[in-house]
């Protein structure tokens, strides 16, 4: 695997011995016993502060009957942290109203946790404005738990710049969950406005601030643990190829827990070529109920030939809750010919909204000759985003003659990039005269891989292109044109009539070798002109007997040009039967000049037989 292999280091690291750490916390024992000791004396003799701390520290401990005391009379001495604490244990123990009446007392006195707690206490009876009010004071005097209780309930009232800046005020004070809000915001905000612009793709420079912005409070928030921040900074880093640093963030929160970034470990492994580790960081997301991880690992077992334990990954992705596993069911039960059990998962799964399985099961339909019942399941795929579907609707409607409306469907399939969509929707446009329109849809189908839209095109741009001028001696006698790269993307891509058409530009030029290779490979495929035009070379090369074995071929498939020539070979030779057999399918073959020619030959060839 190379570099992949260490793709995910984490490191080794010392650790303390279990004898180490038992005598550190023995020390914090007896320093926090010892602290006590000291504030109790205080306390006992009249130390409000020491009264105040010594409640805190036996209300951490939760013993909140020796906290209360303590609390109650640093409270009337004034102690706006006591009051506070007063009011959290009054709260722990379910006096919320007297719990509320001491926090305001303590956030009157300036206490900001106080007033972050009273805020809290509002939200939660329903009272907004009071919640505001209260959070907004502790927030202000830079309590971070209340800027982030303030943006969290000015979000929830629909005010975004509010919510933004309180939002961003937490996570500059360290709050990891208000970093991670900020940056799923700021990452919606860019989508939206991607989406609002009139369909253009790709950034503006707001887009760009706006993600690099999101990134950087991702990275904050995974920095201190945050496990959704660290899958989709590893998401955005993925994306960008950054595979390493990628996989390291997806480690990190798969081991915090997280499933999902589990499964997207366990596909970059996979693409890494670790397939084994990639299974177990899928099992891990699966058995955490991952749908997604679990439909991974039926494609795996699935591509072993485990077909049981992948219809088991399928079920329980389905358990999950996704689609996937019903379709990849349907998928499963299709390739072993258990075609009743496929229809019944790609139902369930085209019922729930899966347009893939739509379209598999209109497919299935349609091939059980049920047209009537596909079509409605292809419209569905179709309408829901299935280019697939929108081909095979115009695959459906051109059989039936029903000519607009196929073309309406392979012009929504090739707006989407469909190859084959393209060249149809080019193929009509042809009939229709439109050659600027054809060409733009050719152009799209060739450039997507399709061998017959790159003939096609080379076809009309051949016929647009003026004769070639006369050239003069000491200068290049061909130069490739366009029409002509077309022809031999298209013959590289094993199309007969672009390979013949390659040949005889080939000729053309005089190189007859390559002429030979384009046609022979032509005629090898089956090209009735490819074997014509092989024999034609061959003969001038005075290989008359092998161009003699290629005109057979050509004329027994049919070429009516190539059993003149052979009658014309046999009537040279002396062989009249065969020649005047040979003349006889010419004529039947055709064309009408070539059947003409070959009605004479005939005609002379029986006057000699019968002299």
């Amino acid at each position: 695997m190379g570099d992949m292999a260490n793709l995910f280091e984490t490191g080794r690291f010392a650790q303390p011995s279990d004898q180490d750490e038992a005598a550190d916390e023995a020390q914090e024992a007896a320093d926090e016993a010892a602290e006590e000791v000291r504030r109790r004396l205080a306390a006992e003799a009249g130390d409000v502060e020491a009264m105040s701390v010594l409640g805190a520290m036996l209300l951490r401990r939760g013993d909140f009957d020796g906290a209360e005391s303590h609390l109650r009379a640093a409270t009337a001495a004034g102690d706006r942290a006591a009051a506070n604490n007063l009011g959290v244990l009054l709260h722990q123990r379910g006096y919320a109203d007297e719990a509320a009446g001491w926090w305001r007392i303590a956030a009157v006195a300036g206490s900001a946790p106080a007033a972050h707690a009273l805020g809290r206490h509002f939200r939660e009876r329903g009272d907004e404005p009071a919640a505001e009010y209260w959070l907004r004071q502790a927030a202000e005097q830079g309590h971070v738990l209340g800027a982030y209780a303030l943006a969290d309930l000015l979000e929830h009232r629909g005010d975004e710049a509010g919510a933004r800046r309180w939002m961003r005020a937490a996570a500059e004070r360290g709050h990891r969950e208000a970093a991670y809000r900020l940056a799923r915001t700021l990452d919606r905000n860019a989508g939206h406005r991607r989406d609002g612009r009139d369909g253009r793709d790709g950034r503006d420079e707001g887009d760009t601030e706006a993600a690099d912005e999101a990134e950087q409070w991702y990275r904050q928030a995974a920095a201190r643990g945050h496990r959704r921040a660290a899958l989709h900074l590893g998401t955005i880093l993925e994306k960008r190829g950054e595979l390493k640093e990628a996989g390291r963030w997806y480690l990190t929160s798969a081991k915090d827990g997280e499933a999902r970034a589990a499964c997207a470990l366990g596909f970059l492994l996979r693409d890494a070529g670790d397939t084994e580790s990639a299974a177990v960081w899928w099992l891990r997301a699966a058995q955490d109920g991952d749908g997604n991880a679990a439909n991974a690992l039926g494609a795996l077992h699935a591509e072993r030939g485990e077909t049981q334990t992948a219809e088991r990954w399928y079920r329980a992705a389905m358990d999950a809750g996704d689609d996937n596993g019903a379709y990849n069911l349907g998928l499963l039960c299709a390739d072993q010919g258990r075609t009743t059990q496929a229809e019944q998962w790609y139902r369930r799964a085209a019922y729930a909204g899966h347009r893939e399985a739509s379209n598999a099961l209109a497919i299935l339909l349609l091939r059980s000759g049920d047209e009537t019942g596909a079509e409605p399941w292809f419209s569905k795929a179709a309408e829901a985003g299935s280019v697939d579907a929108a081909f095979n609707l115009g695959i459906l409607h051109a059989g039936r003659g029903e000519e607009r409306a196929a073309l309406r469907w392979y012009e929504r399939a090739a707006s989407a990039g469909h190859t084959e969509a393209a060249l149809q929707v080019g193929m009509a446009r042809l009939r229709d005269g439109d050659e600027r329109e054809a060409e733009r849809f050719l152009r799209c189908a060739a450039g997507g891989g399709s061998a017959e839209a790159a003939y096609r095109l080379a076809t009309v741009l051949d016929a647009r292109r003026p004769p070639a001028p006369e050239h003069e001696l000491g200068e290049p006698a061909h130069e490739k044109s366009e029409c002509e790269e077309w022809y031999e993307r298209a013959a590289s891509q094993g199309h007969r009539r672009a390979q013949v058409r390659v040949g005889m530009m080939a000729a053309a030029r005089g190189d007859v070798v390559e002429a030979a290779r384009w046609y022979r490979e032509a005629a090898e495929a089956g090209s009735r002109n490819g074997a014509f035009n092989l024999g034609l070379l061959l003969a001038r090369e005075g290989s008359e007997p092998e161009a003699v074995v290629w005109w057979r071929r050509a004329a027994d498939a049919g070429h009516g040009r190539a059993a003149l020539r052979l009658a014309l070979v046999c009537a040279r030779r002396g062989e009249l039967a065969e020649g005047q057999r040979w003349a006889d399918l010419a004529v039947s073959l055709g064309p009408r000049e070539v059947g003409e020619r070959a009605a004479r030959l005939r005609d002379a060839l029986r006057q000699e037989l019968s002299a």
